[in-house]
C-alpha cells in the first residue's frame, strides 16, 4: 500500500501550510493507520489552542478557559485511543499556565 502525503490525500495537502511540522507527522502517521476521525480532532485541537493564545494575549481570559475546556475533552478522546500526542500536550499545558 503506498504511503499517504499530502500529494495524495485531500485532508493533509489542506493542513500541510497551516500546521507545524510535528503536529503534520502525527496528521500523516493517523492517515496511515487509516485514523482519519482523529487526524480532525487533531486539527480541531491545533486550532483551538491556536484560538485560546489569541484570546490569552488578547485578556479575553473567560473565552481562553471555555476553549481550554474543549480542548480538553478533546485530548481525552485521543488518550482513551492511544494517540501519541507529546507535542500536544507541552502546548496545552504551556497555554494552560498563561490562562488565568
Amino acid at each position: 500500500m503506498v504511503r499517504k502525503t499530502s500529494k495524495n490525500n485531500d485532508l493533509l495537502s489542506s493542513v500541510r501550510k497551516d500546521t507545524s511540522p510535528k503536529v503534520y507527522s502525527l496528521l500523516v502517521d493517523l492517515v496511515n493507520d487509516n485514523r482519519e476521525d482523529l487526524a480532525e480532532i487533531v486539527i480541531k485541537i491545533d486550532y483551538l489552542l491556536e484560538y485560546t493564545s489569541a484570546c490569552i494575549r488578547q485578556k479575553d481570559f473567560n473565552e481562553a478557559k471555555e476553549t481550554i475546556k474543549s480542548v480538553e475533552s478533546r485530548m481525552n478522546t485521543l488518550d482513551k485511543e492511544g494517540v501519541d500526542m507529546e507535542h500536544l500536550k507541552h502546548l496545552y499545558e504551556g497555554i494552560k499556565k498563561k490562562c488565568k
